[in-house]
């Protein structure tokens, strides 16, 4: 992580809610965000690591949503304070750290859900910061990932993550997103969930 991205991240903050899918502002989008995420974290009040977490519309929706305990970490201070604020009145209350996603200095096997959207493809070495990421789980723990290959042609495919996940984990599931509620309109991109249960 170089100081020129912090700085393009802390720039990107004042309109990254802009996006469907990063704001969640559309009620209809949002309840496509609810009606995927909390089914998958089978009891209510868990504890969850949002990583690159951003200004926190996904841990924002686990807390009110669910009852869910989340610690989010990014490592763009402008994004932190975004999150914090957004999340002042929430209860439970989500907690906001600035540092790099990729070496969260969270306590090992202290998290029963590990969750990442678009994170994992901008990361130099993918496979690191899964070990990373999965020393965080309890023993049971779940692993959601939320990522893309976009027609920029930047991203992971689908093939590609279920490979990384799958040298790590023995259960991985995958479930393609390409429904254009879940983003605010039809896409062409390949995005995808994988969750991977201890």
């Amino acid at each position: 992580m170089t100081e020129d991205a912090r700085s393009l991240w802390d720039a990107e903050a004042s309109t990254f809610d802009d996006a469907a899918d990063h704001g969640l502002r559309d009620p209809g989008v949002r309840r496509a965000w609810v009606d995927l995420l909390l089914p998958l974290i089978d009891d209510p009040g868990v504890r969850v690591a949002d990583l690159g977490c951003g200004t926190g519309t996904l841990s924002l929706l686990l807390a009110e949503e669910g009852g869910h305990f989340v610690c989010g970490v990014d490592f763009s201070p402008e994004m932190i304070r975004r999150a914090r604020e957004k999340c002042d009145h929430t209860i439970p209350k989500p907690g906001f750290i600035v540092a790099d996603a990729a070496h969260p200095p969270l306590p090992a096997a202290s998290f029963d859900v590990v969750l990442a959207r678009h994170v994992l493809w901008a990361m130099p070495d993918p496979t690191e910061v899964l070990r990373n990421w999965i020393t965080l789980l309890t023993p049971m723990g779940t692993l959601i990932l939320i990522e893309g290959r976009w027609h920029t042609g930047v991203g992971l495919t689908a093939d590609e993550c279920v490979r990384l996940v799958s040298e790590l984990r023995d259960d991985v599931e995958l479930r393609m997103l390409d429904d254009a509620s879940y983003w605010g309109e039809p896409i062409t991109d390949e995005r995808y969930l994988i969750v991977s249960r201890g």
